[in-house]
This record gives C-alpha cells, sequence and structure tokens, in this order.
C-alpha cells in the first residue's frame, strides 16, 4: 500500500467519496455506531490516504490541527483500514505515515488521540501514552492518549 497526504481542497470529488464510504462502511455499519461523521474538521484537516496497488482507497486517518479538537495537541482521528486489507500491517504503517506527516506539519505539537479501548495495545506499541480513564464515547469504550513528538 502506498500513503499520501492531502489538504482538504487537494481531494479529489471521487477520493473524497470513497473516503466518506469508507468511513461509513466501518464506523457506522460494521461498528453499529449511528453519529454524524461530518462534524466540521474535515476542511483544515490532511487527510491521509492509503491506495492499494490498483488504485483503491483501503486505509485512511485525518490529522487535524491544534485548536479544532484539543487547544494544544494535534489530533489524529477516524483511523480507519478497509476489511480488505486488515491483518496485514498497514494499519501500523498508515498510523507510522501519519505520525511522520503530523510531526512534519505541527513539529512542536504533542498528538492526542481518542483511542477505540480495544485498540490500546496497538497504540501503546505505536509509542502512545494512555491517561485519564476509559470513557464511552457514541458507545464504544475509548482511552485518551498522548504521543509525544
Amino acid at each position: 500500500m502506498e500513503y499520501f497526504a492531502k489538504a482538504f481542497e487537494d481531494l479529489t470529488n471521487a477520493e473524497l467519496y470513497r473516503i466518506m464510504q469508507l468511513r461509513a462502511e466501518v464506523f457506522v455499519v460494521e461498528q453499529n455506531c449511528v453519529y454524524l461523521d461530518q462534524d466540521g474538521k474535515d476542511q483544515n484537516a490532511i487527510h491521509v490516504i492509503g491506495l492499494t496497488a490498483d488504485g483503491e482507497i483501503n486505509a485512511y486517518t485525518r490529522i487535524v490541527p491544534p485548536g479544532e479538537i484539543y487547544a494544544d495537541y494535534v489530533s489524529i482521528g477516524r483511523v480507519i483500514t478497509s476489511h480488505k486489507v486488515r491483518r496485514t500491517g498497514n494499519g501500523v504503517s498508515l498510523m507510522r505515515f501519519t505520525i511522520n506527516e503530523s510531526k512534519k506539519s505541527f513539529p512542536r505539537n504533542k498528538i492526542k488521540i481518542s483511542a477505540q479501548y480495544y485498540l490500546l495495545k496497538f497504540y501503546q506499541n505505536l509509542g502512545f501514552q494512555e491517561f485519564g480513564e476509559s470513557y464511552l464515547e457514541d458507545g464504544i469504550p475509548h482511552i485518551g492518549m498522548i504521543y509525544s513528538l
């Protein structure tokens, strides 16, 4: 899989459509979670896209600048891989690429995420440390985590 980072205005209509489709497939349908995905944060975010050899978008994250979600932190969110590419190491590659893009774009800011609790070890292995207590977000257990640059 090859990864690219793009500003919102640089996404093609087809890319944006596929990103929103993938987010709905996983977060709404697979996880049976009804929530408003279009939260107004995409327009200022950096969008990381994972393309397969045949050009299909099967992985995605967004990097949201400080002040948009967290006052003093960059946020990485909407971390997603299609069921077609799970358990192949693409999640780790996607997050490493995303962390590096965050460091390039916001070199002085730590990264804060709201991680689904079942992925705690996944994020710890990438260098994130949990803080605070777990909590429910849209009916799914989450934990706050920070990555220090």
